[in-house]
């Protein structure tokens, strides 16, 4: 899952979040932000959805699947 860390960090950082504030927005602690940026914890496929939606693209490009 290291692809989708990468992209979930650069999508944040580009819209100049803090993990606390995509946290809050999608709904999760803070700490399930810093497990899947570090690739320490596997998100369920609610969060991916719910990233997905929140940052505009298909839950394939968070996975590594599409570009």
């Amino acid at each position: 899952m290291k692809v989708f860390a990468e992209r979930l960090r650069e999508l944040r950082v580009e819209r100049y979040l803090t993990q606390a504030q995509l946290a809050k927005e999608i709904g999760v602690v803070q700490s399930s932000i810093v497990f899947w940026e570090n690739d320490i914890k596997t998100p369920s496929a609610e969060a991916v959805g719910a990233l997905a939606k929140y940052f505009g693209v298909t839950s394939d490009f968070l996975l590594g699947l599409d570009n």
